[in-house]
């Protein structure tokens, strides 16, 4: 089964998703805050990361940026998500580190799609 963590803040966001993906069979995951989810992707080394930007404590485009740093996640797989679609966004979601960038309000079909071409990478 493919391991998958969600840092995402917003509750409703976070339950939706973690909801959706796990009937299409992912291992779920969560983290609440950018600090959590850098210790929880450094504990746990899910296959992939599902990383929203705009997060307490620890705001996703540094705990990225961290998660790359550390030779023990370096090689994590990472999709930025973000109410962010403004002109430069991605690009800087892919400077702080991230494989993808995807934004919200999430389309599932879309996200799976970037999910698998990321599963299937080595």
């Amino acid at each position: 089964m493919t391991s998958l963590l969600i840092v995402e803040d917003n509750e409703m966001n976070r339950d939706m998703l973690s909801r959706r993906l796990k009937r299409k069979g992912f291992d779920i995951a969560v983290a609440v805050d950018g600090q959590q989810g850098v210790e929880m992707a450094t504990a746990m080394k899910p296959d992939l990361v599902l990383m929203d930007m705009s997060l307490p404590i620890k705001d996703g485009w540094t705990a990225t940026r961290e998660l790359r740093a550390n030779p023990a996640t370096a090689s994590l797989k990472i999709i930025a998500l973000t109410a962010h679609a403004m002109d430069g966004d991605r690009q800087k979601a892919m400077k702080a580190g991230c494989d993808d960038y995807d934004t919200k309000p999430i389309d599932l079909k879309r996200l799976l799609g970037k999910m698998q071409e990321q599963l299937e990478r080595e």
